[in-house]
């Protein structure tokens, strides 16, 4: 079954539930993709790779959005981000783990011979196309820097 259409049929057995926060959550995951589809100079059809991408915008989007609302000392509305987001949260590959991302980095620092934070971007750039969207960029830069440090 496709992502698009797993997200279709989560978004009718939400309905169904009368669960509005998900079916709020995932009615929004829908028009992002359709957005996406028609943004184009002509329509094209998602692949789950696309909606994997929009689907982990949008998760950011709530991460940063709680985050902002804490700091503007809004709880009310960081919970409610927060929940979204566990929302989206299945949809997307298993995130690894600083220890899984940081062998992956040493082994990436090896094969590129990078000495220091100079070569940071190189280093990045080579370990995300190897995550395949399983780490996030601000917590790869993270463990980069410290070991090329």
């Amino acid at each position: 079954m496709s992502l698009k259409s797993k997200l279709q049929e989560d978004l009718n057995n939400s309905m169904k539930a009368r669960d509005e926060l998900t079916t709020s959550v995932l009615r929004m995951a829908k028009a992002a993709v359709m957005k996406f589809e028609v943004s184009g100079k002509q329509k094209v059809e998602a692949t789950d790779e696309d909606i994997l991408k929009i689907l982990k915008k949008e998760l950011k989007q709530r991460k940063e959005a709680a985050e902002a609302f804490r700091k503007g000392e809004r709880e009310d509305l960081a919970v409610l981000e927060e929940a979204e987001a566990k929302i989206l949260e299945p949809y997307l590959p298993a995130q690894l783990s600083e220890e899984e991302i940081e062998a992956v980095l040493k082994t990436v620092i090896a094969e590129t011979g990078a000495q220091g934070k100079q070569e940071l971007g190189k280093v990045i750039g080579a370990a995300m196309g190897r995550l395949g969207g399983k780490a996030e960029g601000g917590i790869v830069s993270a463990i980069a820097s410290r070991l090329l440090s």
